[in-house]
C-alpha cells in the first residue's frame, strides 16, 4: 500500500491557489477605499472652494478696513464693490478692544478700478440676510489701491441701535396718540366750539374780513411801489428832495438862501428895534403936547383945514382929467395922444412875447 502524505505537512498546489485568490479581493478594496476616499476629501475641498468664493482658478489680491464694531461679519462673507460680487472676507483679527481688522481677498481684475480713497462699509444682503462689506467708490481722483492696503471705513448702522430708536419712536408716537385722542375727546365735548363750527354766517364774515385783508395788502403793496418809486426818483436827484440831497449847487443856493433869510430876519429884528424906539419918542411927543404930530391929533382945527386941503386936490385932480380928456379930443392934440396909445399897446405886445 501506498502512504498518502499528509496535507497539514505539505499542502497543495490547489490550496495555496486559493490563498492568492482570497488575497486579492481584500488589497484591491483596500485600495478602491482610499481612492474613493481621496476622491471625497478632494470633492468636498473643491465644493468649500468654489462655496466660499476662494477663486481657486483665479488670482487676486487682499485689502484691508478696520471697523469698531463688525455687527456679526465672518470669515467668508461676501465683498462687494460698487454693488458687484467681487471677493471674501479672508480673516477678521481683532487689533485692541475699540479696533477689529477685516482683510479681504478681492478678484486681480477690479483692482484698477478700486482706488486708495474707496470707502468700505458693513451692509446686508436684503433685510435679514448675511452681512457683507460694500465698497464704495469716490469721485474724488485718487491713486490706485495697492495690495494689502488700509480702505478708509464709514461707521455701518447697528441694527440693535435702530431697533432702540425704532422703540423710542413707537413709544413717542403711542404719546402722541393719546394725547390725540384726548384732544379729540375735549373737541368733541366743546360747545362753543361746535356752535361756531355750525354758524352759517361765520364763513361769511370770515370770507369778508380775508377780502378786506387782500384789498388792504394790495393797498399795502401799492404804497410800498410808490413808495419806492419815490426813493428811486430822490435818489437819482429828482424832485426838490432829491435836489436836496444829490444837487450840490442847489444845496449851496439853499443855504444862501437860508443864511439871507437869518440876515433878513436879524435886519427885521434891528428895524422892529429903532421902530419901537421911534413909536416910544413920538409917544413922548404926543404926551408932552410938542411937535406937529401932537398939532396933527389934537388940534381939531388943523384936521378940518387938512380935509379941506384934501378936498380942494381931489376937486383940482377931476378937473385936470377932464381938462386931459378935452385934449384928447381936441384936433390939435388928437394925433398926438393916438401915437402914445400906439407906443403903449406895441409895448404891451412885447411884453406878453417875452
Amino acid at each position: 500500500m501506498k502512504s498518502c502524505p499528509d496535507p497539514m505537512i505539505r499542502p497543495s498546489n490547489n490550496s495555496l491557489n486559493k490563498n492568492k485568490f482570497m488575497e486579492a479581493p481584500i488589497k484591491n478594496n483596500m485600495k478602491l477605499g482610499l481612492l474613493v476616499l481621496a476622491g471625497l476629501v478632494l470633492l468636498i475641498l473643491t465644493l468649500y472652494g468654489i462655496g466660499k468664493n476662494e477663486h481657486l482658478f483665479g488670482s487676486n489680491f487682499q485689502l484691508k478696513v478696520r471697523f469698531t464694531n463688525v455687527s456679526g461679519l465672518m470669515t467668508g462673507n461676501n465683498v462687494r464693490f460698487a454693488g458687484i460680487q467681487v471677493g471674501t472676507v479672508k480673516d477678521i483679527e481683532i487689533v485692541n478692544d475699540t479696533t477689529i481688522e477685516v482683510t479681504m481677498l478681492i478678484d486681480q481684475r477690479v483692482k484698477p478700478f478700486v482706488h486708495s480713497n474707496a470707502v468700505a462699509s458693513i451692509g446686508t444682503e436684503g433685510l435679514m440676510g448675511n452681512k457683507v462689506i460694500n465698497i464704495s467708490p469716490s469721485t474724488r481722483a485718487a491713486p490706485e489701491a495697492a495690495t494689502g492696503s488700509m480702505l478708509p471705513a464709514q461707521r455701518n448702522i447697528n441694527t440693535d441701535e435702530m431697533l432702540q430708536t425704532l422703540y423710542r419712536t413707537n413709544n413717542n408716537i403711542a404719546d402722541i396718540s393719546e394725547e390725540l385722542k384726548s384732544t379729540i375727546h375735549r373737541i368733541q365735548g366743546s360747545v362753543a366750539l361746535w356752535s361756531i363750527l355750525n354758524d352759517s354766517s361765520l364763513a361769511i364774515r370770515i370770507r369778508s374780513s380775508l377780502a378786506h385783508i387782500d384789498r388792504a395788502a394790495s393797498n399795502a403793496e401799492s404804497i410800498t411801489k410808490d413808495i419806492g418809486s419815490l426813493v428811486a426818483h430822490t435818489k437819482d436827484g429828482q424832485g426838490t428832495v432829491g435836489k436836496l440831497l444829490t444837487d450840490t449847487a442847489f444845496y449851496r443856493d439853499l443855504d444862501k438862501a437860508v443864511q439871507t433869510i437869518d440876515r433878513a430876519g436879524k435886519e427885521a429884528g434891528d428895524l422892529v428895534k429903532h421902530f419901537d424906539e421911534m413909536t416910544t419918542r413920538v409917544q413922548v411927543y404926543v404926551d408932552s403936547g410938542k411937535g406937529a404930530v401932537n398939532a396933527l391929533l389934537r388940534d381939531s382945527v388943523i384936521v378940518m383945514k387938512l380935509n379941506a386941503s384934501l378936498d380942494n386936490i381931489q376937486k383940482g385932480t377931476d378937473g385936470f382929467s377932464q381938462n386931459m380928456e378935452a385934449l384928447k379930443h381936441n384936433f390939435l392934440f388928437r394925433g398926438y395922444f393916438r401915437r402914445l396909445e400906439k407906443e403903449k399897446k406895441k409895448q404891451n405886445t412885447n411884453t406878453v412875447v417875452r
